[in-house]
């Protein structure tokens, strides 16, 4: 495989000086001098079979081919900076903080068990790590990821540029108070039978809050901001929700919350994916979570 000729330096060299129109404004913003840009970009011309510059008066302009190599640049350069970040990370050892941005839908024990796995694997390696934890619904979630603030994401969507790994499916069903209205009906119920009735649902915690999920058919709606009080005024006969079964399992097994003999649309699957934030470049202790977590749902039946 041929070594290749053009230099990470002289990529970033023609980077500046696309952004900053010239030799002379690009070797300021390098803290360099204007010769030793100019010389970075000969050589780098020199080692390509197009041209990537042209002068337009005393501006430095890309030709259409230079605009095409400068974009493909932009993620070289990138990848190099990953690297690097990748082996000061190796070199520090562990973080001393770890981020991890939950959908609420996701089981609180199950999420406690993982945690407390998490804690244990600290303590056998001699590390100790903070743990920073938002508790968050649909677009919250994204925009923590997007925003740079997490490390690890629980989410039933992977947004675009990520990827994820599955990791649990949730499954929800239409409850309501055994004494609720919708339980004295003596048939199966239809959509229609729902709009006349509450429905509760959890508000979306993200700063535009954009995103709403699952059948939002009702005339009345009363919108929480938690999952636990969703749950708590279903309970009082407030209204009816899809739930997830795994949170309100006890309150069925009581008899305090019943499912909805719906005809159909009663029960619903959502997928939970787990998102690493920053790929390869996260560091042992993000890495030792998101396998923690891994493992304890696929003990899961």
């Amino acid at each position: 495989m041929p070594t290749p000729r053009a230099t990470l330096e002289q990529w970033q060299v023609l980077q500046a000086v696309a952004e900053h129109g010239s030799f002379a404004r690009a070797a300021e913003a390098l803290s360099r001098s204007q010769s030793s840009v100019s010389y970075t970009l000969a050589q780098l011309q020199s080692q390509l079979p197009v041209a990537v510059l042209a002068q337009q008066g005393r501006r430095a302009v890309l030709t259409e081919a230079g605009e095409v190599l400068l974009r493909r640049s932009h993620a070289l350069v990138e990848e190099a900076r990953s690297l690097e970040r990748l082996a000061a990370r190796l070199a520090e050892g562990w973080e001393s903080e770890v981020t991890l941005a939950v959908e609420v839908i996701f089981p609180t024990d199950l999420l406690l068990t993982a945690l407390a796995s998490f804690n244990d694997a600290c303590d056998r390696q001699g590390h100790e790590v903070r743990l920073q934890l938002i508790e968050s619904v649909l677009s919250g979630t994204d925009e923590a990821l997007f925003s740079g603030e997490v490390d690890l994401v629980i989410s039933p969507r992977v947004p675009p540029g990520f990827l994820g790994r599955p990791l649990l499916r949730v499954d929800f069903i239409a409850v309501a108070a055994p004494h609720h209205t919708l339980h004295q009906v003596d048939r199966d119920l239809t959509t229609e039978d729902l709009k006349s009735q509450r429905q509760l649902v959890v508000r979306d915690s993200g700063v535009h809050r954009s995103q709403d999920q699952g059948w939002l058919g009702a005339e009345q709606r009363w919108t929480v901001s938690h999952l636990k009080t969703s749950i708590d005024a279903v309970r009082r006969g407030l209204g009816f929700a899809w739930l997830p079964v795994g949170q309100i399992q006890a309150e069925l097994d009581q008899g305090l919350l019943k499912p909805l003999p719906l005809t159909e649309g009663g029960r619903r699957e959502v997928m939970l994916y787990l998102i690493t934030a920053r790929g390869d470049d996260a560091g042992p202790g993000v890495r030792q979570l998101a396998e923690t977590l891994m493992q304890c749902c696929s003990d899961q039946p």
